[in-house]
């Protein structure tokens, strides 16, 4: 349960991250050291639990914590963009720089088209983690 102050604060990490009511939202990468306000805030607003790797259905967001030494991301990527929405988003979630497991932005910024995607933009989701949002180039979804 969020308390009633909490409440505005994790709805607006759901709305920097696009979850809407309703949307199914996929989590990878979970470990001890995730935020949970940034997980709680996006079943609250999609109305739902966040759905595991294991997961088959077809996914609008998905929520990718990633650390350095986590692997090859641009595997990770392609990974996560099997299940993935036509129209859908992949938020890659870093420890801000200066924390264990920071990764370098440049990082995220050379997997993404090499694994056939747009980064679009860059935010502070908490006060540990920062998130990059990947789509699918609009080019892509033309020839459709």
């Amino acid at each position: 349960m969020v308390a009633a102050d909490d409440a505005g604060r994790t709805s607006d990490i759901a709305g920097k991250l696009g979850v809407e009511p309703g949307m199914v939202v996929q989590e990878l990468g979970w470990d001890e050291d995730v935020d949970e306000a940034v997980r709680d805030a996006a079943e609250e607003r999609a109305g739902d639990e966040l759905l595991d790797e294991d997961a088959v259905e077809v996914v609008d967001l998905v929520l990718m914590w990633w650390r350095e030494g986590d692997g090859d991301l641009v595997d990770a990527l392609v990974d996560a963009i099997g299940p993935l929405a036509d129209n859908g988003v992949i938020w890659v979630l870093t420890p801000k720089t200066g924390r264990p497991g920071h990764v370098d932005p440049s990082e995220i910024a050379e997997a993404a088209p090499t694994a056939g995607l747009a980064q679009t933009s860059n935010i502070t989701v908490s006060e540990g983690w920062t998130g990059s949002r990947l789509v699918a180039p609009k080019a892509a979804k033309t020839r459709r």
